[in-house]
């Protein structure tokens, strides 16, 4: 048995709090980041927080190994004068929808093997998907996963808006959406890239500037750009 002290009440700790509560093998108690004075002992502490309140609450717990769930921080962000860590996750939280976490990868950092071990030992009774993965590391996955996630779903919003306007449905696009998603797990990103900035289709080009409003059009010259200089 591994017991689990988790804090934070957002939506990481949430989906956490939940499959935990799920889990064989785990005695799981959580608290509120706001409540540190009479702190619950626990093998492994989980302080799910925002990463300006990493420093703050950690320094507060005396527990033997605490981790947090960030994917921008160092290990060194922790405070404590116990064992730290890191348990991140690589998958974008949202209250309203169930995380399958079989399918996410946990990102895992310790200072020392043993603890490691007991990281590894507790990703496995709530995952499949483990990797060791050190601060310099997790901080270029999280900056990757801005591109492939957040900046990507920025440009679902444009061509929302761009259909609400022209209105047609924005549903006709979720089959593409879809394949282009799938076909990166048999071809590499650069091998799928299609389209007319790809084939310097210029006409094509200018018919869609055309149809774009000013801040629409920089940044499709800017990602066509990019595109066609092979960055």
């Amino acid at each position: 048995m591994i017991s689990v002290l988790l804090v934070g009440k957002g939506n990481v700790a949430t989906h956490l709090r939940n499959t935990f509560l799920s889990a064989d093998n785990i005695v799981f108690t959580q608290i509120n980041s706001r409540d540190l004075t009479n702190i619950p002992k626990a093998d492994i502490t989980i302080i799910a927080v925002t990463d300006d309140a990493i420093a703050e609450v950690s320094a507060k717990i005396k527990n033997p190994l605490i981790v947090h769930t960030s994917g921008a921080c160092s290990i060194n962000e922790l405070k404590n004068t116990t064992k730290k860590g890191v348990f991140y996750m690589l998958q974008t939280f949202s209250l309203e929808k169930k995380v399958d976490f079989n399918e996410v990868p946990f990102c895992l950092e310790a200072e020392n093997k043993k603890d490691e071990e007991q990281l590894v030992e507790l990703a496995n009774l709530i995952g499949k998907k483990i990797y060791t993965i050190n601060s310099e590391q997790r901080k270029a996955l999280h900056v990757a996963a801005v591109f492939v996630n957040n900046f990507t779903n920025y440009l679902y919003k444009i061509g929302n808006d761009i259909c609400k306007e022209h209105q047609v449905p924005f549903d006709i696009l979720l089959p593409l959406i879809k394949e282009t998603a799938s076909k990166i797990e048999v071809l590499s990103p650069e091998k799928s890239q299609t389209g007319p900035a790809i084939r310097n289709d210029k006409k094509t080009i200018k018919n869609h500037l055309d149809l774009l409003n000013k801040e629409q059009q920089k940044i499709y010259k800017m990602i066509t750009k990019s595109i066609q200089n092979g960055n």
